[in-house]
């Protein structure tokens, strides 16, 4: 009876034991989910920007910086190595990420495809002493060619950033083999929407907003919006510097287009109010031998929200 009792002793207490062990890991599994709920409550879009890292990461995309003209520079890159190179370029208030779901499709078809992060945006440095003109990206656009040692690209180029790969394309043509732009601004044109949406201060203007940029944004709920206002004010100068730089018209391209002579894919979602069709197809005018394709049911954010129907276009221009 005694070896019985002390068994049964030793049992008892490897039980307790490994209750003792899971209580411990569901303690820790609680304060984990506590704190991840927390974070998403008080901070989602950094929840939401963790997770779009993540994605490129799964994506196969490579993280990295570069110095461009003494300022640091983060880009993605995905792709073969040695595949043709597909060079991508953000809008106002955009990163590197807004193109993640129409990159991988270039990727996949065999091309090597860079997304900086311009300065003032995303993982770069974001110098006080820094103009954020197009003229001055374009020029650390092309720094950055320099700094990767790419000698011939094709780019491309959405909103602003549309804007800013008409000036490269225009000052070094003999470094794009082909261009593509998305939804693009550059022409001197007055926009007929208040600018200074582009940086919200309260819910009413993050709506308004939102609805020059989708055709039916959705509602967020109001923890959402409170971050992005947040991080909108935060990150205000810069905007601000960009939009009263473009606004004086001193870098339009309207007089520049014509003189392109490389392939030119224009691509538009046919509902943009921010950079609207009559301006893309102003564009498609002014290039001769440019190809233009209206995305219906899309607006300024094509290249993201209709990335399925605009990555065979963009993939069969660049392939031709």
């Amino acid at each position: 009876m005694a070896e019985g009792s002390h068994i049964e002793s030793s049992c008892a207490e490897v039980h307790l034991k490994r209750a003792g062990k899971w209580k411990w890991v569901a303690c820790v599994a609680l304060v984990l989910i506590v704190s991840f709920g927390v974070t998403c409550w008080l901070r989602p879009l950094s929840v939401f920007q963790a997770f779009s890292q993540a994605e490129m990461f799964y994506l196969g995309a490579k993280s990295a910086f570069t110095d461009v003209d003494g300022y640091r520079v983060h880009y993605y890159a995905l792709g073969p190595a040695d595949g043709p190179v597909v060079v991508l370029v953000h809008g106002l208030g955009g990163r590197a990420n807004d193109w993640q779901k129409l990159a991988p499709q270039m990727a996949k078809a065999g091309f090597r495809v860079y997304l900086p992060d311009l300065p003032g945006y995303g993982e770069s440095e974001k110098p006080a002493n820094f103009s954020y003109s197009v003229s001055d990206e374009a020029r650390i656009v092309t720094g950055f060619f320099d700094a990767l040692g790419l000698k011939q690209v094709d780019l491309g180029g959405w909103s602003m950033g549309g804007w800013i790969v008409q000036l490269v394309a225009a000052e070094h043509p003999d470094r794009i083999r082909r261009l593509v732009l998305f939804d693009s601004a550059g022409l001197y044109v007055k926009p007929d929407w208040d600018t200074r949406l582009f940086t919200p201060t309260s819910v009413e203007e993050l709506d308004k907003f939102d609805a020059l940029l989708m055709p039916s944004p959705p509602h967020l709920p109001g923890f959402i919006a409170d971050d992005i206002l947040r991080t909108s004010q935060q990150h205000a100068w810069i905007i601000r510097r960009a939009l009263d730089a473009m606004l004086t018209g001193r870098d339009t391209t309207d007089k520049l287009l014509p003189a392109l002579k490389m392939p030119v894919l224009v691509v538009w979602g046919k509902v943009d109010h921010i950079t609207p069709l009559s301006e893309g197809e102003a564009m498609h005018r002014l290039i001769p031998q440019s190809q233009l394709t209206v995305i219906s049911g899309c607006g300024h954010l094509a290249p993201n929200e209709c990335a399925n129907q605009i990555g065979p276009v963009v993939v069969w221009f660049l392939k031709r």
